[in-house]
Protein backbone atom coordinates (compact mmCIF):
# COMPACT_ATOMS: atom_id res chain seq x y z
CA UNK A 1 0.00 0.00 0.00
CA UNK A 2 2.40 2.53 0.90
CA UNK A 3 4.85 1.61 -2.55
CA UNK A 4 2.01 2.38 -4.36
CA UNK A 5 1.22 5.60 -2.75
CA UNK A 6 4.75 6.51 -2.91
CA UNK A 7 4.55 5.61 -6.85
CA UNK A 8 1.45 7.16 -7.45
CA UNK A 9 2.65 10.31 -5.60
CA UNK A 10 6.05 10.13 -7.96
CA UNK A 11 3.99 9.67 -11.02
CA UNK A 12 1.95 12.94 -10.43
CA UNK A 13 5.01 14.97 -10.21
CA UNK A 14 7.06 13.18 -13.32
CA UNK A 15 7.00 15.66 -15.91
CA UNK A 16 6.77 13.20 -19.32
CA UNK A 17 9.47 12.89 -21.53
CA UNK A 18 8.20 10.38 -23.46
CA UNK A 19 4.84 8.86 -24.31
CA UNK A 20 4.36 5.96 -21.60
CA UNK A 21 5.43 2.93 -22.49
CA UNK A 22 2.28 0.05 -23.00
CA UNK A 23 3.75 -2.36 -20.23
CA UNK A 24 3.96 1.01 -17.62
CA UNK A 25 0.77 2.73 -18.42
CA UNK A 26 -1.06 4.54 -15.64
CA UNK A 27 -4.33 3.36 -14.56
CA UNK A 28 -7.42 5.02 -16.19
CA UNK A 29 -8.79 5.98 -12.86
CA UNK A 30 -5.47 7.49 -11.67
CA UNK A 31 -5.18 9.38 -15.08
CA UNK A 32 -8.72 10.95 -14.34
CA UNK A 33 -7.26 11.83 -10.69
CA UNK A 34 -4.06 13.52 -12.02
CA UNK A 35 -5.91 14.99 -14.61
CA UNK A 36 -8.74 16.76 -12.28
CA UNK A 37 -5.70 18.03 -10.04
CA UNK A 38 -3.87 19.28 -13.35
CA UNK A 39 -7.24 21.47 -14.22
CA UNK A 40 -7.79 22.28 -10.28
CA UNK A 41 -4.20 23.78 -9.72
CA UNK A 42 -4.15 25.27 -13.46
CA UNK A 43 -7.25 27.26 -12.30
CA UNK A 44 -5.83 27.84 -8.95
CA UNK A 45 -2.22 28.71 -10.20
CA UNK A 46 -3.56 31.34 -13.08
CA UNK A 47 -6.50 32.87 -11.58
CA UNK A 48 -6.69 32.71 -7.72
CA UNK A 49 -2.17 33.34 -7.16
CA UNK A 50 -1.94 35.34 -10.21
CA UNK A 51 1.20 37.53 -9.39
CA UNK A 52 5.05 37.03 -8.98
CA UNK A 53 6.59 36.90 -5.62
CA UNK A 54 7.32 40.61 -3.86
CA UNK A 55 10.95 40.27 -3.09
CA UNK A 56 11.54 41.43 0.77
CA UNK A 57 15.21 42.30 -0.77
CA UNK A 58 15.67 46.08 -2.00
CA UNK A 59 19.04 46.40 -4.74
CA UNK A 60 19.45 46.65 -8.15
CA UNK A 61 16.67 44.80 -9.62
CA UNK A 62 14.34 46.60 -12.44
CA UNK A 63 11.76 47.68 -10.77
CA UNK A 64 11.36 50.77 -9.46
CA UNK A 65 10.22 50.47 -4.97
CA UNK A 66 10.77 54.40 -3.79
CA UNK A 67 13.80 57.14 -3.11
CA UNK A 68 15.02 57.35 -0.04
CA UNK A 69 17.73 60.18 1.31
CA UNK A 70 21.20 59.26 0.17
CA UNK A 71 23.37 58.55 3.22
CA UNK A 72 26.97 58.09 2.84
CA UNK A 73 28.03 55.23 1.19
CA UNK A 74 25.07 54.61 -1.15
CA UNK A 75 26.12 54.66 -4.98
CA UNK A 76 26.02 57.83 -6.33
CA UNK A 77 24.60 56.79 -9.65
CA UNK A 78 21.32 56.18 -8.35
CA UNK A 79 20.91 59.74 -7.23
CA UNK A 80 17.27 60.77 -8.35
CA UNK A 81 18.30 63.99 -9.89
CA UNK A 82 15.04 65.45 -10.29
CA UNK A 83 13.86 64.33 -6.30
CA UNK A 84 16.80 65.80 -5.26
CA UNK A 85 16.27 69.10 -7.21
CA UNK A 86 13.30 69.57 -6.12
CA UNK A 87 13.99 68.92 -2.39
CA UNK A 88 17.66 70.67 -2.18
CA UNK A 89 18.90 67.33 -0.55
CA UNK A 90 20.02 64.04 -2.36
CA UNK A 91 17.51 61.32 -3.11
CA UNK A 92 18.31 58.03 -4.56
CA UNK A 93 15.89 55.46 -6.48
CA UNK A 94 16.01 51.88 -4.75
CA UNK A 95 14.48 48.96 -6.71
CA UNK A 96 13.11 45.69 -6.24
CA UNK A 97 15.76 42.62 -6.38
CA UNK A 98 14.73 39.99 -8.55
CA UNK A 99 15.64 36.81 -7.14
CA UNK A 100 15.32 33.21 -8.29
CA UNK A 101 13.66 31.31 -5.39
CA UNK A 102 14.48 27.73 -5.06
CA UNK A 103 11.43 25.94 -3.80
CA UNK A 104 11.70 22.16 -2.03
CA UNK A 105 8.53 20.28 -1.56
CA UNK A 106 8.13 17.74 1.06
CA UNK A 107 5.55 15.51 0.69
CA UNK A 108 4.63 12.69 3.44
CA UNK A 109 3.38 9.36 2.24
CA UNK A 110 3.45 7.15 5.57
CA UNK A 111 0.35 5.34 6.44
CA UNK A 112 -1.58 7.84 8.16
CA UNK A 113 -2.02 9.87 5.52
CA UNK A 114 -4.42 7.28 4.09
CA UNK A 115 -6.71 8.24 7.28
CA UNK A 116 -9.13 11.30 5.75
CA UNK A 117 -12.84 12.53 5.71
CA UNK A 118 -15.45 10.79 3.31
CA UNK A 119 -14.28 12.88 0.72
CA UNK A 120 -10.94 12.58 0.45
CA UNK A 121 -7.83 11.09 2.21
CA UNK A 122 -4.78 13.09 4.13
CA UNK A 123 -2.16 12.34 0.63
CA UNK A 124 -4.70 12.95 -1.58
CA UNK A 125 -4.84 16.73 -0.16
CA UNK A 126 -1.18 16.45 0.48
CA UNK A 127 -0.70 15.96 -3.54
CA UNK A 128 -2.92 18.47 -4.29
CA UNK A 129 -0.97 21.08 -2.11
CA UNK A 130 2.10 20.15 -3.09
CA UNK A 131 0.89 20.13 -7.16
CA UNK A 132 -0.77 23.96 -6.56
CA UNK A 133 3.02 24.89 -4.98
CA UNK A 134 5.06 22.59 -8.28
CA UNK A 135 2.76 24.81 -10.81
CA UNK A 136 2.69 28.19 -8.78
CA UNK A 137 6.89 27.83 -8.92
CA UNK A 138 7.12 26.86 -12.42
CA UNK A 139 4.97 29.49 -13.77
CA UNK A 140 7.27 32.03 -11.85
CA UNK A 141 9.95 30.23 -13.45
CA UNK A 142 11.78 29.28 -10.28
CA UNK A 143 13.18 25.77 -9.07
CA UNK A 144 11.35 23.14 -7.51
CA UNK A 145 12.33 19.79 -5.83
CA UNK A 146 10.44 16.73 -4.15
CA UNK A 147 10.89 14.64 -1.29
CA UNK A 148 8.72 12.29 -0.81
CA UNK A 149 8.81 10.46 2.51
CA UNK A 150 7.56 7.99 5.35
CA UNK A 151 9.71 6.53 7.65
CA UNK A 152 12.54 6.67 4.78
CA UNK A 153 12.81 9.04 2.32
CA UNK A 154 11.18 7.29 -0.61
CA UNK A 155 12.08 9.29 -3.66
CA UNK A 156 14.04 12.49 -4.17
CA UNK A 157 13.95 15.09 -6.94
CA UNK A 158 16.65 17.23 -6.65
CA UNK A 159 15.68 21.51 -7.14
CA UNK A 160 15.90 22.14 -11.00
CA UNK A 161 13.51 24.63 -13.32
CA UNK A 162 10.35 22.96 -14.84
CA UNK A 163 9.19 24.20 -18.39
CA UNK A 164 6.51 26.66 -18.06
Amino acid sequence: MLQTLSNNVREWFRIPESPPKKQNQLSPELLKRIKKIQVKTNYMVNDIMAGEYISAFKGRGMEFSEVREYQPGDDVRLIDWNVTARMDQPFIKEFIEERELTLMLLVDVSSSGSFGSAQKIKNEIAAEVASILAFAAIKNNDRIGLIIFSDKIEHHIPPKKGKG
